[in-house]
């Protein structure tokens, strides 16, 4: 390729990122909030994982089928499930930037995060609570009994629980077992893309994905199977139920790229302006803006005397 052809292609993308770009922030500036919650919600989440390894006791592994039935990974083989969770989510965050890039685009990136973050935060809800319920021995290596990690002295300060030990108490949590929070993120994934995505294979591949990361997770005796099992119907019903309340994200595919959503700030202009003319006795309709007489208490329209009862002959 010639140096004048790759210096075209590239400010056509630099071209389509700046354009991209400004009418995301456009978005963003109106949507902001339920993004700002939802970010901080993760943190939340990260918090009740934390605070819940306190409690933790360390005890005998519960009989589980999943163990019976998959052979054990072993500590070493650890980072294969996690490798592979690394790999849906760097995929998933980098579809969903696409639009910055290629010209074909579906929805909003701004807009389909929103949506994603309400599913996730509705998911670690629902895990919260369950999770606070009832403290189940952990499976994990690191949970067991004998391992300095299964069990946390108390805090000495609010602040060594507010900074949650990231990323090396996340990553050896205890406690926090029913349900997975991978496969929460996962699922959403999965699922979004399933809706949003294009193309077959990948939707496919997917969902294939998912249930080899499931059957990882349990194989890494990180979780029972319990904690996966609940994930996959929870996960879909928050979903299933949450998108019917949403609002469907317009879509950019039909030759509307240049649509933005209508925010409520230009339906409430609309509303007013609507307001006003009905005020000042404008209805709107061009055909009602005709010149009316009045004659003994009675409208002439275009000439014609409009009559209010039937005449007598």
């Amino acid at each position: 390729m010639s140096p004048l052809y790759l210096a075209r292609g590239a400010s056509k993308v630099v071209r389509r990122i700046t354009s991209e770009t400004s009418v995301e922030l456009k978005i963003l500036s109106e949507k902001w909030r339920l993004l700002l919650a939802g970010l901080v919600f993760q943190y939340i989440h990260g918090l009740a994982a934390r605070g819940v390894h306190y409690l933790h006791r360390p005890g005998p592994t519960l009989q589980d089928l999943g163990f019976m039935i998959l052979p054990e990974l072993g500590k070493e083989r650890g980072y294969i499930s996690e490798t592979l969770f690394t790999i849906v989510f760097l995929s998933f965050v980098l579809w969903t930037f696409h639009p910055f890039i290629l010209q074909s685009k579906r929805f909003y990136t701004v807009l389909i995060w929103r949506r994603v973050l309400a599913f996730l935060c509705a998911s670690q809800f629902l895990r919260i609570i369950t999770f606070y319920s009832t403290q189940l021995p952990g499976p994990n290596y690191h949970c067991r009994e004998g391992s300095p990690l299964a069990r946390l002295p108390p805090p000495k300060n609010a602040a060594e629980v507010l900074l949650i030990n990231f990323p090396r108490g996340v990553i050896y949590g205890c406690g926090d077992l029913i349900f997975s929070s991978h496969m929460i993120f996962t699922l959403v994934f999965v699922i979004t893309y399933q809706k949003y995505g294009s193309i077959r294979f990948v939707k496919m591949l997917a969902w294939c994905v998912a249930v080899a990361q499931s059957v990882l997770i349990i194989a890494s005796r990180k979780h029972y199977s319990v904690d996966v099992v609940v994930a996959w119907y929870t996960v879909n019903l928050v979903v299933f139920f949450l998108d019917k309340k949403l609002t469907e994200l317009p879509d950019r595919s039909a030759g509307s790229a240049s649509i933005l959503p209508v925010s409520l700030k230009d339906k409430d202009s609309k509303v007013k302006e609507e307001n006003t003319r009905l005020l000042n006795g404008n209805s709107g309709d061009s055909a009602d803006r005709r010149p009316r007489a009045q004659m003994n208490g009675k409208h002439i329209e275009n000439g014609n005397h409009v009559e209010g009862e039937n005449l007598k002959t």
